[in-house]
C-alpha cells in the first residue's frame, strides 16, 4: 500500500505553473482503447494503491484509484463477494482508470455498470486541490453527482485517487447454456428470454453459438435451465472471461474495432455484419475498415451510436459526435474542473 496523494499534488501544481499537459496514467491497459491519441507528459498513479477500507456487512469498498482490479476482486472473493459489473482486469488495469473509461463486462444489463457501483471518489483538480464528493452508503450521496461524472471522462475532469464502489455477494449457482444458431436467431432469442422472469445474467452471440448464462439461486437456475433447454455447462464457460477480457479472434490483429451501443431489438446489418453480440443484442462489435459516417447513421437508425473502439485512425474522433448544447456542457464541465486544460487534452474529443 502507498498513498501518493502529496506526490500527486505536487505534481498537478508544478504542471499548472509551467503550462504543461498531463496524460494521466495508471494501468496503461487501456491507452489503445476509446479514446483518441495523447501525447502529454505522463503522470503515473499506479503507484498510488491499495485497499483503505473493505466493510463486507456493509457492501462497500474504498481503494486507492491505482490498486489493480486483480488485488481487489482477490479480496472481495474471499468473502464470497464481487464487483458484478465485470469489468476487464486487462492485466493491468486499476479501479481509477476503469471508472475514467467506464468499461463493462458480459453481466452489465442486469448488474449495471462500474458508474452505478461508484458511491464516492476523491480526485485532484487542474489547480492541484485535492476534493471529494459522495460518500460510503447510498443515502450520504447528495448533491451533484460528480462520483459519476467521472465515468467514461477518460481523465479529463481530473485525477482519481480514491474511488468507494458497492460489492455484491456471488451468487449461490451458475451455468451456461449453449445453441448452435445464426445471429438474427439468437438475437430473436436474446430478446425473448431477457422479457422473461429468469436468473438471466449474460447473453452474447459468438461464431454460431449463442449463449446464455443464469447465475442466482440454485432452485431459479436449474429449473429454469431445464424449461430453456440447449447444451449445460455448469459453473463459469470460459466464453465469459475471454469476453470480458476480450480474448477473441475479432480483437486480434491491427484492424479497427467498432463498438455500437444500440437498441437490444435493432435488426441486425448485413454488411458490415458483427463478430460479437453481447448485452443480450445492445452491444454489437464490427471488425475492420469502414466508413466511420456510414456506421454514425446505421447506429443512429438502431437508436444508439458507435464509437471507434481499437485501432485505426485516433488522430481524429473516434467517438460519437455531440451536438453543440452537449458540447458547451463538457466545454463548461471541463472549465471548471480543469480550467487551464491540463489533464489529457484532446484524449475525449479533439475540441475537449
Amino acid at each position: 500500500m502507498a498513498d501518493r496523494t502529496d506526490d500527486i499534488r505536487s505534481a498537478v501544481e508544478r504542471a499548472q505553473a509551467a503550462g504543461t499537459p498531463l496524460y494521466i496514467r495508471g494501468g496503461d491497459s487501456k491507452r489503445s482503447m476509446l479514446g483518441r491519441d495523447c501525447p502529454a507528459q505522463p503522470l503515473d498513479v499506479a503507484g498510488h494503491c491499495g485497499i483503505v477500507d473493505y466493510q463486507p456487512a456493509e457492501l462497500y469498498l474504498t481503494a486507492r484509484a491505482g490498486t489493480s482490479l486483480a488485488e481487489i476482486e482477490a479480496a472481495l472473493a474471499e468473502q464470497q463477494q464481487t464487483l458484478p459489473c465485470e469489468s476487464p482486469q486487462l492485466g493491468t488495469a486499476t479501479l481509477g482508470g476503469t471508472l475514467a473509461c467506464n468499461l463493462s463486462g458480459p453481466a452489465r444489463p442486469w448488474a449495471g455498470s462500474i458508474r452505478d457501483l461508484a458511491m464516492g471518489v476523491q480526485l485532484v483538480n487542474g489547480r492541484g486541490e485535492l476534493l471529494r464528493f459522495g460518500g460510503k452508503v447510498i443515502k450520504n450521496v447528495a448533491g451533484y453527482d460528480v462520483t459519476r461524472l467521472q465515468a467514461g471522462a477518460l481523465g479529463t475532469l481530473g485525477v482519481i485517487t480514491e474511488l468507494t464502489v458497492k460489492v455484491l455477494p456471488c451468487p449461490e449457482h451458475s451455468l451456461t447454456l449453449v445453441y448452435e444458431m445464426t445471429a438474427a436467431e439468437a438475437l430473436a432469442i436474446m430478446n425473448r428470454r431477457a422479457g422473461e422472469s429468469a436468473p438471466l445474467s449474460g447473453a452474447c452471440w459468438l461464431a454460431d453459438r449463442l449463449y446464455l448464462r443464469l447465475a442466482g439461486a440454485a432452485s431459479a437456475v436449474t429449473q429454469t435451465a431445464a424449461a430453456w433447454g440447449g447444451e449445460q455447462h455448469p459453473g463459469e464457460h470460459p466464453v465469459w472471461q475471454d469476453v470480458r477480457e476480450m480474448r477473441l479472434p475479432c480483437f486480434d490483429g491491427s484492424e479497427p474495432i467498432w463498438r455500437f451501443s444500440v437498441s437490444s431489438s435493432a435488426p441486425l446489418l448485413a454488411d458490415p455484419a458483427p463478430v460479437l453480440i453481447d448485452w443480450c443484442g445492445a452491444q454489437r462489435w464490427v471488425h475492420g475498415k469502414h466508413d466511420r459516417e456510414a456506421l454514425q447513421a446505421h447506429a443512429a437508425a438502431a437508436g444508439g451510436h458507435v464509437g471507434l473502439f481499437r485501432g485505426g485512425d485516433r488522430s481524429g474522433e473516434v467517438r460519437p459526435p455531440l451536438s453543440r448544447l452537449e458540447q458547451d456542457l463538457q466545454q463548461r464541465l471541463k472549465h471548471s474542473f480543469d480550467p487551464d486544460g491540463l489533464f489529457n487534452p484532446g484524449r475525449l474529443y479533439s475540441w475537449l
